[in-house]
């Protein structure tokens, strides 16, 4: 065991004050648009390794080299960083027009005073196929926008509704980075974390698909929204889900889904095969920062861990959260509160990942479910952030058509997340209590064997 040393984690409140200060100034003093994102991530993070590579004296820089290479060169890191390239390369071959055929498919079925329950239906299928909740909110916002004005429903619960969808598909998605992120860090396979999962996420959409249906049901529409759409697009982002709860390796799993994508679109015509490089290419290229936070977070963490820092986290943690059950609401409130200071859900979530892993193996916490917890949590915060990007990235969209909104508008109708919150309560509070007596029983039953 390391020796305790909380000055170790220097580097992370360096980079969250450099962060979350560079980020409240420009949003809120000098009102840049999408303010936090004009932050340069890498940049902080590089800041936080130079302090993290002073700190530690009695340490040669050429060992800490050494160090930040085995952590950088960990298996579960390069398997990540593999995975966030083809998963670029996958959503750059399909693009927009899959996701919009879902949308004017089914809104083309469904009455109109159904509107806003087809968009968060429409929002948590094409999040789950395309494993982006901030792709899924730029694609269908104009839509929730057209169905706003045509039917007369409200612009906040139309946008929330698209916004609480795509959240669903961000936590639960194979493709999605943080589900990546998650798997690979614990070391589970992403069909046991789904299966965990689903298990928290299904409820809470069924819970806010009922509200929505009991607020909007009895509203007198005003209109349709009709649109050209094609289903054949569909089929790519189909055989990615179903073999992806199959259990087929990821990479193969996106393979098909890379070449199925290809045929589809270039045998409708609906992009030249140049043009499919390109956004081939823009799909990869899409997937950079992400690579390179995940190498500067492993090469902190490891200096981090050596110097001690995880193992006065892992204390602190084991003396406020006593308990199997207080242990997974500790690793909760971790990533919840580096989601807070990064307004990133994945990179929460690559930071968060080894501590997490120390507090599962004290308190014996299944991998899939520290993955599960990891994900749900940092969505949960995620998905209601003022400043994140999925409520920035709609309100920019309803700007660009010409609308009004503000955060504070969509909030209070961000119904899905906070169904999110109590279910993941629920499952710790009840679901663990069940496992634990099972256990105990196996073990009495193996020690009268005995």
């Amino acid at each position: 065991m390391k020796k305790s040393n909380a000055k170790a984690l220097l580097p992370i409140l360096v980079f969250v004050v450099l962060y979350l200060g560079l980020g409240i100034t420009f949003e809120y003093i000098l009102k840049i648009p999408m303010g936090f994102y004009n932050v340069p991530i890498i940049g902080t993070f590089l800041v936080a390794l130079l302090v993290a590579c002073f700190q530690n004296k009695k340490v040669s820089f050429d060992d800490k080299l050494e160090i930040m290479g085995k952590g950088v060169g960990d298996k579960n890191i390069i398997t990540m960083i593999l995975i966030f390239l083809v998963a670029g390369m996958f959503v750059g071959v399909l693009g927009r027009s899959s996701a919009e055929s879902v949308a004017y498919f089914m809104l083309s079925l469904i009455p109109a005073r159904f509107a806003v329950v087809i968009l968060f239906v429409v929002s948590c299928l094409v999040s789950l196929a395309m494993g982006t909740s901030v792709g899924t909110i730029t694609l269908i916002t104009p839509i929730a926008f057209a169905v706003s004005g045509a039917s007369g429903f409200g612009l906040p619960i139309c946008v929330a509704s698209v916004v609480g969808g795509a959240m669903f598909g961000d936590n639960l998605s194979f493709i999605s980075d943080t589900t990546i992120a998650a798997c690979n860090g614990q070391g589970c396979k992403m069909k046991d974390k789904f299966s965990a999962n689903f298990k928290i996420a299904l409820p809470a959409a069924i819970a806010s698909l009922i509200f929505i249906l009991v607020v909007t049901f009895n509203h007198d529409c005003s209109g349709i929204i009709i649109n050209d759409y094609n289903l054949i697009q569909i089929i790519p982002y189909l055989l990615v889900l179903i073999l992806g709860v199959v259990g087929l390796n990821v990479f193969i799993v996106l393979l098909i889904g890379i070449l199925s994508g290809t045929l589809v679109m270039l045998l409708t015509s609906s992009i030249t095969f140049f043009e499919l490089l390109s956004n081939v290419g823009s799909g990869i290229s899409g997937m950079f920062e992400t690579t390179m936070v995940a190498i500067l977070v492993a090469a902190i963490c490891s200096l981090i861990d050596e110097y001690g820092g995880f193992q006065a986290l892992l204390d602190f943690i084991k003396k406020v959260f006593k308990g199997k059950r207080r242990a997974q609401f500790g690793i909760g409130i971790l990533v919840s509160l580096l989601d807070i200071a990064t307004a990133n859900n994945t990179v929460a979530i690559v930071m968060a990942n080894p501590i997490a892993k120390d507090i599962a193996k004290e308190y014996e916490i299944d991998k899939k479910k520290v993955a599960s917890l990891l994900d749900t949590f940092s969505c949960i915060i995620q998905g209601m952030l003022p400043y994140g990007a999925q409520i920035l990235v709609a309100i920019a969209a309803v700007t660009e058509l010409g609308g009004s909104i503000s955060a504070f508008h969509i909030i209070p109708w961000l119904v899905y997340p906070f169904f999110l919150l109590l279910c993941v309560i629920i499952n710790i509070v009840f679901f663990n209590k069940k496992k634990t007596k099972k256990k105990n029983t196996k073990s009495k039953t193996k020690k009268v064997e005995a």
